[in-house]
């Protein structure tokens, strides 16, 4: 079948949307299509991609003003009956792009917080959810030993969907992206995770979370939760942490 894409060309002041004909099947990928018009009319076109097969984030990119994995979405999704818009295909906001559909993510990868774990406990084992599992909040292990308690990596694939949907990353200028304002819910998901899991880290994520560009700069707009393509659910990890520093404000009111 015969599709139409707009894809935004170029860097800085010289990018424009290009308008593209291709032929591919519905059962394929945009990612497909990408590769297709790459490897065929259009050998300059430049975007990043590596599994496939949503595992590694790479692909991130927004249709129509919206964050998907490129290789997982279906063509046929961009395309809705008896709608002749066609479908607009842009980089990530937020980060810096470098030309066409790549774009730099430092402004994610320079805001995690470092050591923390990627290892957290399952709550499934060979399909079946695991029974008496401890409390989220026990001390936790880096190195994986639980005993018969299965662990599990977590599940954020660093793509940046949330980064670029997040109203309040966005509202900044060119020149204040990336900057401290907000470290953004990315980060504080990782922080929020490893406040579940080391006991010891706790007062000292605390304290780090409540700083100006931590929990109070979120102003929940929940579009982080939105665009997830692993269901982590960042402003859920958000909230979590603001009810925890409001536990502490109210242990400090009562002089505990």
């Amino acid at each position: 079948m015969k599709r139409i894409l707009s894809i935004l060309r170029g860097n800085g002041k010289t990018r424009k949307y290009e308008t593209y004909e291709i032929e591919i099947d519905d059962r394929l990928s945009l990612l497909d299509a990408l590769e297709k018009l790459r490897t065929g009319s259009v050998p300059s076109l430049v975007y990043r991609h590596s599994c496939h097969h949503g595992s590694c984030g790479t692909c991130t990119v927004r249709v129509n003003g919206r964050e998907v994995l490129a290789c997982i979405t279906p063509i046929s999704s961009l395309y809705q009956e008896g709608d002749e818009k066609i479908p607009r295909i842009d980089p990530l906001a937020v980060m810096n792009s470098l030309t066409d559909l790549a774009v730099n993510p430092a402004v994610l990868f320079n805001a995690q917080p470092e050591n923390t774990s990627g290892l957290r406990e399952s709550e499934w084992r060979n399909g079946e959810p695991v029974k008496n599992l401890p409390s989220q909040e026990s001390a936790f292990s880096n190195t994986g030993d639980k005993g018969d308690k299965p662990v599990r990596f977590e599940d954020c694939i660093e793509c940046g969907a949330c980064i670029s949907a997040c109203p309040v990353l966005r509202s900044g200028t060119e020149q204040a992206r990336g900057t401290s304002d907000f470290m953004g819910p990315a980060a504080l998901t990782a922080l929020n995770r490893e406040y579940l899991k080391e006991q010891e880290k706790k007062e000292s994520i605390l304290e780090r979370v409540q700083k100006p560009d931590g929990v109070p700069a979120c102003k929940r707009y929940i579009e982080c939760s939105r665009v997830c393509p692993r269901a982590v659910y960042p402003a859920k990890h958000i909230e979590m942490l603001r009810q925890e520093l409001q536990k502490k404000f109210s242990r400090m009111m009562q002089g505990e």
